[in-house]
């Protein structure tokens, strides 16, 4: 159900620098770095085991302490544009339109949501397209 989850930070290289510290006790590390320039404003890495980041901390354009960002997996792209389409229905601000983001990774098809309490919520597929059930 849970793809992922993040925290907004007041100072980058501090909260990394905290949780590299901190996780690494746990056999977690840092497996992915975004920076500005790929996502267009965020800046954060995330933690997890070899090759799959669970959870990010970083700082983009939200307030550190308000609101989180949870990403929820589907199986399916056509999911995502359900996901996001719903959202929006249901009262939300739209947060990026459904669509590939290559600078996570080449499959990578998300789309995002503020959700009525301020929480940045995503759904996620992986898969290639070919390769959905």
């Amino acid at each position: 159900m849970i793809d992922h989850l993040g925290i907004e930070v007041a100072d980058y290289a501090r909260s990394r620098a905290f949780y590299e510290r901190v996780l690494a006790t746990l056999g977690y590390g840092v497996v992915m770095e975004v920076t500005r320039e790929m996502s267009g404003g965020y800046e954060g890495c995330g933690f997890g085991p070899p090759g799959r980041p669970h959870f990010w901390v970083g700082k983009g354009s939200g307030e550190p302490g308000r609101g989180a960002h949870i990403a929820f997996t589907a199986q399916r792209r056509a999911q995502v544009d359900a996901f996001h389409a719903a959202a929006l229905a249901a009262g939300a601000r739209d947060n990026g339109a459904p669509g590939l983001r290559p600078h996570y990774h080449a499959h990578y098809y998300g789309a995002f949501a503020i959700d009525p309490d301020g929480h940045n919520i995503e759904a996620v597929c992986h898969l290639p397209a070919e390769a959905q059930p």
